[in-house]
């Protein structure tokens, strides 16, 4: 398996790029976003391992644009930024996970494994594969969703929550199984990113719509149903 470390601090690059070599893993380093944009378009990587504030290009804008010409190679962002905030705007710009430095070399182990066992094919590749419940319908393939005919814009955190539900309907889902699923990490109870998540979507999927799909059960998580 071949990674590419994004890090402009050396001493964290070589340390990442060692545990890495220790576990079986090919790390390349680059030490500024311009130099690991390169390599990522012009190399066949398994993963990206990427910092967020990074000389020439930072890690937001980075992963955007690797998204737009390789959209389903795992990125994981590492980052002194902790807040819900932060980690909201990481995902949105289309990292799968978010690491909060300092962390130890097992935890970004675990991160990684999850991913590229996820990666390599747990989404049915079937031509056309359709998800649908009630009036809402999406297509894994074409990545389109759609309620009641009406295309909804969702963005690459946001589809894989909502999969996830169509995948599940009508059974409450806790915060804990949507982290562990949905973004392969265990839920921080200091965050409430999925909370954040959620209401984006009610936004996008109920708000314009007599009949709600999206519920929150209290004290214990989620649930797509009709009620």
């Amino acid at each position: 398996m071949k990674i590419l470390i994004v890090e402009d601090d050396q001493r964290v690059a070589e340390l990442i790029q060692r545990g890495l070599s220790e576990h079986g893993f090919s790390a390349t380093i680059a030490y500024d976003g311009l130099s690991g944009k390169k390599l990522a378009l012009n190399n066949q990587f398994d993963m990206i391992i990427t910092d967020i504030i990074l000389p020439k290009i930072d890690g937001l804008d980075l992963c955007k644009e690797i998204r737009q010409i390789k959209p389903d190679i795992p990125i994981i962002m590492l980052t002194a930024l902790g807040s819900t905030d932060d980690k909201v705007e990481g995902f949105d710009a289309g990292a799968d996970d978010y690491l909060t430095k300092p962390f130890e070399m097992r935890e970004l182990l675990v991160r990684i494994r999850a991913l590229l066992k996820r990666s390599n094919g747990s989404i049915p590749s079937n031509a056309g594969y359709i998800l649908k419940y009630n009036d809402l319908e999406m297509n894994l393939q074409t990545k389109i969703v759609k309620r009641t005919e009406n295309e909804i814009n969702l963005t690459p955190k946001e589809f894989k929550l909502l999969e996830y539900m169509l995948k599940n309907t009508e059974r409450v889902l806790s915060r804990v199984e949507i982290a562990e699923k949905v973004w392969d990490t265990h839920f921080d109870t200091g965050t409430n990113f999925i909370d954040v998540y959620i209401n984006y979507l009610r936004r996008k999927i109920d708000k314009d719509y007599d009949t709600k799909l999206i519920h929150t059960r209290s004290g214990m998580g989620f649930i797509l149903k009709v009620e």
